[in-house]
């Protein structure tokens, strides 16, 4: 079994001693809220292959959750966590609780102008402060080397890698593919809370990427048209309650009007009660 730690300083020792034991010792990081899948242990997989130890934090961050939103029922289960950690070789879990994390309300606000106010940040307030302010803690906490983020939380890795850039934090942050189940819908821990008949509807946001791709390899080069098919298409599938985006956007979360390849196009969607994200990197490769 990994080293489980609660408390921040017992790490920050663990660590610290770690470094001084051997010359550049590298160590990977990858962050999480816990309930692990197949995404998560892609993240570890490939932190072990490029580092000496791996670290992975299992905490659900209140500060990311809105009012109404799913924090008290957001999946957990820490000892499924530590075996399936385990059986991919991690080295350490840090598992704090709220009090060891905010000792109290944090006061500091994070904003970075045209990343965090916009789709996730428009439709979630006060969200990606949240994730800036667990994340840096985390860092500075942990001190990795090098720090693993799935491009499923696309938005989400724009902010930090900006955040990393502007504050010079000597963090790499290695992006990694979206990892998705054999039929398409991507890994995420929100996915048990889908009926089998809503898990059927939520195939349709893989579905409609296919469609964009296929327009787009067709010479359909518009972004208002692609948004207006996929939107068409998952809301003729019965269990798609509402949408919240559908956007067209280059790499770096600009929209754009005519679309090239490596846009991304970027869903929020609801399938019965559950809020699924969701982004697909657009090019002419056959799928």
């Amino acid at each position: 079994m990994p080293r489980l730690f609660r408390r921040i300083k017992e790490i920050r020792g663990f660590i610290r001693d770690v470094k001084c034991e051997g010359n550049n010792v590298s160590v990977g990081f990858v962050p999480t809220m816990g309930y692990l899948h197949k995404g998560h242990m892609e993240l570890i997989k490939l932190s072990k292959l490029q580092n000496d130890i791996t670290v992975v934090s299992i905490y659900v961050n209140p500060l990311q959750f809105g009012a109404g939103e799913d924090f008290d029922r957001y999946p957990r289960d820490l000892d499924r966590d530590l075996e399936l950690c385990a059986e991919a070789g991690v080295d350490v879990v840090f598992a704090p609780s709220d009090e060891e994390m905010y000792q109290e309300l944090p006061i500091t606000k994070i904003e970075i102008p045209g990343l965090t106010d916009k789709l996730e940040g428009l439709y979630r307030p006060g969200h990606f402060n949240g994730v800036a302010i667990v994340v840096l803690k985390l860092f500075n906490i942990v001190q990795p080397t090098r720090a693993y983020f799935g491009e499923k939380d696309y938005q989400q890795l724009k902010v930090v890698e900006r955040l990393v850039k502007d504050l010079s934090i000597p963090v790499e942050i290695i992006p990694v593919p979206t990892v998705r189940e054999e039929d398409g819908l991507a890994c995420s821990s929100r996915n048990v809370y889908l009926s089998p008949e809503e898990r059927q509807s939520a195939l349709a946001i893989y579905k409609s990427f296919l469609l964009a791709q296929k327009l787009f390899q067709g010479g359909n080069t518009e972004a208002a048209l692609l948004k207006q098919a996929i939107r068409e298409f998952l809301l003729k599938h019965p269990h798609v309650s509402k949408i919240d985006y559908v956007e067209i956007t280059d790499e770096n979360l600009n929209p754009v009007n005519e679309v090239k390849e490596g846009d991304r196009i970027l869903v929020a969607v609801y399938v019965g009660n559950t809020r699924l994200i969701d982004n697909w990197r657009i090019s002419h490769e056959e799928v």
